[in-house]
């Protein structure tokens, strides 16, 4: 039997993960962390390069580009929407519902625009690009493992707990170590396993919300997101 082969754009996506993203934040880091905005702006160019790979056959419908858009704005207000309660944020399940519906590609470029945008609401600074990055991941490995999975049917507790478990073992632990990058000054990097346990009763806040949002409207989202693609033939692609 013929194994088959990863496509294109998911190798990109896999390279700008593991070496190009980590590169930038590096760079930017030993530079003085001040350009987090000039990184912020590197991070979306670097996620749109897997996305529109998507469209190796055709050109991109501007609706495609729109309901993409549209994501990543009720991204940005479910965000808003708990900015009096303390890392309770369903923002992160907005961003791993849009993989599931559109695949890995546009999970990972969502979490990184709507990240950047809804830091003008809620601070811009040197963990912009940290954010970026562990939210962009977390819609990514969620569309790895839900897109196209079960004729697109998918039961909200499996998405539920899933999303939890990356929230709270990937997302959480990433943004633990921007603190630790960004506020090298006043965090010595030996206390590294005091910065990861004081972060983990904040991870399962966020966790939650993740769980909860997943729970409760999971299904309905990817129902109406299924009929959008269906009706217009969006992001359809050989797999």
């Amino acid at each position: 039997m013929e194994r088959k082969k990863l496509p294109g754009r998911t190798i990109a996506s896999i390279g700008i993960i593991l070496l190009l993203i980590p590169l930038t934040i590096w760079f930017f880091w030993k530079n003085g962390n001040e350009r987090y905005l000039l990184a912020g702006l590197l991070i979306v160019i670097y996620t749109m390069i897997p996305f529109f790979m998507v469209f190796e056959a055709r050109r991109p419908q501007a609706r495609e580009i729109v309901v993409i858009a549209v994501m990543c704005a009720i991204a940005v207000a479910s965000r808003a929407a708990f900015i009096m309660v303390p890392h309770f944020k369903p923002m992160g399940a907005v961003i791993m519902l849009t993989a599931v519906a559109f695949g890995p590609e546009a999970g990972f470029l969502t979490g990184a625009v709507s990240v950047l945008a809804s830091n003008f609401i809620f601070g811009q600074g040197p963990w912009t690009p940290w954010q970026m990055f562990a939210f962009g991941i977390g819609g990514f490995l969620f569309g790895l493992i839900f897109y196209r999975k079960h004729n697109g049917e998918h039961k909200p507790i499996v998405l539920a707990i899933t999303g939890f478990a990356i929230t709270f073992l990937i997302i959480g632990p990433l943004l633990d170590t921007s603190a630790i990058f960004t506020m090298a000054n006043m965090i010595d990097v030996t206390n590294m396993p005091a910065v990861y346990l004081a972060g983990i009763p904040v991870n399962l806040v966020h966790a939650s919300a993740c769980f909860m949002t997943m729970l409760l409207f999971s299904k309905p989202l990817l129902e109406r997101l299924q009929r959008i693609k269906t009706k217009y033939g969006m992001m359809e692609d050989e797999v």
